[in-house]
């Protein structure tokens, strides 16, 4: 049927940009039918390798033995660098710093040395345990308050951001205070872990399926190994049992001994660590010391700020150089500093290299800003709100950041305004004043802090995306793209963007895994960008189609190109109107071109690194927590009460999905400052790498009263796709107003005159010693 005479016509499409779609495969993961890499059917004669990894954190190998290795049962190859074709490197800095097997030098406890080939994972995993390795044992610099405070070793070159005299106006402001923050790191605890699975090929080539979140980079650093070309390796993953940053490097190492492993025995070989190896031996979020000095006037305005953020970033630079930049790019949160001087300090550790995780260094810059902001409210007696408040960025002065970006699209006033209403800060504040005042043993406390986060690559080169769209001559679609699906429903926002532009149900547009034989030359999906580069890109692409069909039916029919226009499963043309699959039959007859690569790469930004000067954000998106707590006095125990959120998302693409993400970020956060504690003994051993020593969030552990909300007057200021924002990272800074929540209670039991400086993670333990040093603190002035 080509004409509409009477019949029903629908008014929308399903699942189009704005519909609260659930996740393309949430009821398999529900169900367990979602299939990850290894639940995949094994061909006959796969292989399954096992790492042996180093038992020192520093020194050189004497004498490594592996004869017992080799004729343990079921063995049937070893690795060593010997064995490696092409380079012994999985640098992403390109600084060759990293090897994929330690040659003569171990540098971090967990190193991995050699791999083991077996029938069965159970034979390779027992076999690695036959090793005998003989060191001569260095000393081990493990913790970053040890380094030399002159000249200290790091990992790559420092970044300073400087505007105005910082020193001058700290030296001239009627307040000054000065002090140090120690931040500790994450695990990422992804719940499917590491995993690779090589199937070698004719001649060179090789398909690795691989939890990543940056298949090129995989590509690249599998072919660097094998010492082939990128075109003769192909990287997949369908999905990822979450990544969080930790896939975004970390996937290398896997990847590359796999493929190594297959194109060594001619045979599938897959590599998957058990929890324990693979939390020693991955990198993990930089734990920091923040040293802070501000000036200030009685009226809490900061006048000047001089920042130095010391990073542990392990053995190698990984990302660590990008992840200490966007630590200064974050510095300021959302608050002016008329003087700034703020310097970072990647440093070299004999632990595994640190690496990206979600924030990637920007949650510990705000930390920063916000202690100083918490430093200025104890020191005048005040609301660290109000403190907050009258330090926010302008919307037409005030607006310069310490990289010299104006910020343009401003509404942190909004939201902040918005939230300390619905939340109904100021009364509850009130009533906890009371509560405090006549309860001996448990103490509440409430905060609210904002957050404005930047959104783009640092590295210019990064933010583009590429895309692939096929039209069959059914009318039904085929989605490719660069992006990478780990549970955050980047896959349903891009069909959501290709079913609203050529005005098919959603069920029409069908999401392929990820391919770099698809789509080359491919971003992370990572610095919360993924909907915006490859929703772009796919837009692009199904544009060049959709355009292609006008261009067509204009022809075809004799009307103007004015009078088509594409409505829900159907294309009006001139006075008819013809079903979606009608014209793509009728394009194909015509031999119409059905398919396209879109692309897209961000405009405006723009950055110098060696000035500091530049506009590296697209946009910033802004959000606000208000978080109450109850602590015990007695034993530091913790609750957290209620949390109230307001966030912006520009235009939702699916507010569904931005909820989600809003929620587990925000939880995510939360286990971050409160328990989830990374201790390394005086050897360099990891000693929490398990469920049992390292505590995530449980369900019990989320607020009693949980409120989140989108703010729904919001739309980019930028043309992003359909005006929306990115929401992968900035709902996990909503957590400081949990750590801040806790520094408000402890600080009750000093009437709220002494600042708790309260570090992160805030254990049960770390509270308990704050409200002892308090009270003593207390009684000694009192």
């Amino acid at each position: 049927m080509t004409r509409h005479e009477a019949r029903d016509l629908k008014a929308t499409i399903t699942g189009g940009v704005g519909a609260d779609r659930q996740h393309d495969s949430a009821h398999k993961h529900v169900t367990g039918e979602a299939v990850y890499i290894d639940d995949m059917p094994e061909p006959a004669g796969t292989l399954h390798a096992y790492l042996g990894l180093s038992t020192i954190a520093h020194g050189t190998i004497r004498k490594m033995d592996l004869s017992e290795v080799e004729e343990a049962p079921g063995v049937v190859a070893l690795l060593t660098e010997n064995d490696i074709p092409g380079e012994n490197d999985i640098s992403p800095a390109g600084l060759h710093d990293e090897p994929i097997f330690a040659s003569d030098v171990v540098e971090f406890h967990g190193q991995p040395m050699f791999a083991v080939i077996a029938e069965t994972r159970e034979a390779a995993r027992r076999a690695c345990k036959l090793a005998t390795v003989d060191y001569e044992e260095k000393p081990a610099l493990i913790d970053i308050a040890e380094a030399d405070p002159e000249t200290p070793r790091l990992v790559t070159k420092p970044l300073t951001l400087s505007r105005g005299d910082a020193e001058a106006a700290i030296a001239q402001a009627p307040r000054r205070i000065k002090g140090q923050m120690r931040v500790g790191g994450q695990d990422h605890f992804y719940l499917e872990g590491q995993i690779a699975f090589a199937i070698p090929g004719e001649d060179m080539d090789v398909t690795v399926y691989s939890s990543t979140q940056h298949p090129s980079e995989v590509q690249h650093m599998v072919a660097h190994a094998l010492g082939i070309s990128s075109h003769a390796v192909t990287i997949e993953v369908r999905r990822m049992g979450g990544g969080f940053g930790g896939k975004e490097t970390q996937a290398n190492v896997f990847a590359a001994i796999s493929a190594i492993a297959a194109k060594h025995t001619g045979r599938p070989v897959k590599l998957r660590p058990d929890r324990d190896d693979d939390m020693i031996a991955t990198g993990k979020r930089h734990d920091f010391l923040i040293d802070y000095e501000v000036g200030f006037d009685d009226e809490g305005r900061i006048l000047g700020v001089d920042l130095r953020y010391a990073a542990r970033c392990g053995l190698s630079a990984d990302l660590s150089g990008a992840v200490t930049d966007r630590a200064l790019f974050h510095c300021d949160n959302t608050y002016f500093y008329p003087a700034v001087h703020a310097v970072s300090a990647p440093l070299y550790t004999n632990t595994v290299s640190n690496t990206a995780f979600r924030g990637f260094g920007g949650p510990q810059g705000m930390l920063g800003a916000e202690r100083i902001i918490d430093e200025v409210a104890f020191a005048l007696g005040k609301d660290p709100l109000e403190i907050r408040k009258r330090n926010f960025y302008g919307e037409t002065e005030r607006n310069v950041t310490p990289y010299h970006q104006t910020v343009e699209d401003n509404v942190v006033h909004r939201v902040v305004a918005e939230l300390e209403k619905s939340a109904d800060y100021a009364t509850r504040r009130r009533a906890i004043a009371n509560f405090n005042a006549s309860s001996e043993i448990i103490k509440r406390g409430i905060a609210l802090t904002p957050v404005k986060f930047g959104i783009s690559f640092t590295a210019t080169q990064f933010n583009q995306a590429g895309a692939l769209v096929h039209v069959y001559t059914d009318g039904s679609v085929h989605l490719n793209h660069g992006g990478t699906e780990m549970g955050q429903g980047l896959y349903t926002k891009v069909a959501q963007v290709v079913a609203e532009e050529l005005q098919i149900d959603i069920d029409q547009v069908k999401i392929t895994a990820t391919t770099t034989g698809k789509v080359p030359n491919t971003s992370a999906t990572a610095a919360s960008s993924g909907s915006d580069l490859n929703g772009m890109a796919a837009q692009n692409g199904a544009r060049q189609i959709k355009n292609r069909l006008i261009d067509f039916a204009a022809d075809y029919y004799g009307v103007p190109k004015e009078q088509i226009e594409f409505l829900p499963g159907r294309v009006r043309v001139g006075n008819q109107e013809i079903d979606f699959p009608d014209l793509i039959k009728q394009a194909y007859m015509a031999r119409v071109q059905l398919s396209a690569a879109g692309f897209y790469k961000t405009p405006k930004i723009h950055w110098d690194r060696d000035a500091g000067k530049g506009r590296p954000f697209y946009y910033f998106a802004y959000g606000a927590a208000c978080a109450e707590v109850s602590i015990d006095t007695l034993t530091g125990e913790y609750m957290v009460e209620r949390v109230d959120i307001l966030h912006e998302t520009g235009k939702s693409l699916n507010r569904a999905v931005d909820l989600g993400q809003i929620e587990g970020g925000f939880i995510q956060g939360m286990g971050w400052l409160t328990t989830e504690e990374l201790v390394w003994d005086e050897k360099g051993q990891l000693r929490t790498h398990a469920p049992s020593t390292y505590k995530i969030p449980l369900a019990s552990d989320r607020p009693k009263i949980f409120k989140v909300a989108l703010a729904d007057w919001a739309e980019n200021a930028e043309p992003t796709i359909h005006r929306s924002k990115a929401v992968g990272e900035p709902p996990f800074m909503l957590a400081m107003s949990v750590l801040h929540a806790l520094s408000d209670a402890v600080a009750s039991v000093a009437d709220h005159k002494i600042s708790p400086r309260l570090n992160a993670p805030a254990t049960p333990e770390c509270v308990l010693m704050a409200v002892e040093r308090l009270r003593a603190a207390s009684a000694k002035a009192g």
